[in-house]
């Protein structure tokens, strides 16, 4: 890991990270090409890793709520939550994630506010408890947002981690649907790589109805707005 250079971009975006916290990322990093060299747990280059897994994940700390508990859908192997924990560890997460290869690796080698739960988004049944809900391109906007929003508290915020490429849907998604309300969309670049990143930030204002989040099949037959 190329802890200086972390370090700065990170400074830039509003982070201090001391050495204990670079210490966290760098053993992490370790695992995940040590253990992915038979598992198969990421496809970004290891030199990679720095900027488009840690400082990548982190780029949205400054809309992480102070003392958040917050949830990380389809977390794969920690990201966004581990970085994120390791930055903030005011807050506490819960990694989810169907596979139990991603999951099993994040249990043994993650920090203590991460909690690893292997289910899926659309069956676990956990409903309006976290203050912040993200997720890393889940999959279309729409149906990432209908797995986002039951498990988000009222007056707690979805921030969903896209690209420019998701202009036009976060524009002509009927969000009000799930019981959110577009308050924001923060756009900004991953440095060094010059990547543009996308946030819509989703108010809670509304208990989700019952009848969402749809069976997965539906979700991806019908999303919302469709």
């Amino acid at each position: 890991m190329d802890r200086e250079r972390l370090a700065e971009e990170c400074r830039r975006i509003g982070l201090s990270l001391d050495d204990g916290q670079l210490d966290a990322l760098e053993r992490f990093e370790e695992a995940l090409y040590r253990e992915g060299a038979v598992r198969n747990l990421t496809r970004v280059p290891r030199e990679e890793c720095w900027v488009r897994h840690f400082l990548d994940s982190m780029l949205i700390h400054s809309r992480v709520p102070e003392g958040a508990e917050a949830l990380d859908i389809g977390c794969g192997p920690g990201f966004p939550c581990v970085p994120l924990a390791i930055a903030r560890p005011d807050s506490s997460w819960v990694g989810l994630d169907s596979s139990g290869k991603m999951i099993g690796f994040l249990a043994r080698h993650r920090p203590a506010n991460v909690k690893p739960v292997c289910d899926r988004a659309e069956t676990w049944g956990v409903r309006e408890r976290f203050g912040l809900v993200t997720g890393r391109a889940v999959a279309p906007l729409a149906v990432q947002l209908e797995l986002s929003a039951p498990a988000c508290a009222v007056g707690g915020i979805v921030v969903p981690m896209r690209t420019a490429s998701d202009l036009g849907a976060i524009r002509d998604c009927p969000c009000g649907e799930l019981g959110l309300e577009l308050a924001e969309v923060w756009e900004t670049e991953l440095a060094p790589s010059g990547a543009a990143r996308v946030f819509p930030v989703y108010r809670k204002v509304a208990a989700t109805p019952r009848r969402y989040p749809r069976s997965w099949a539906e979700i991806r037959r019908r999303p919302i707005g469709s």
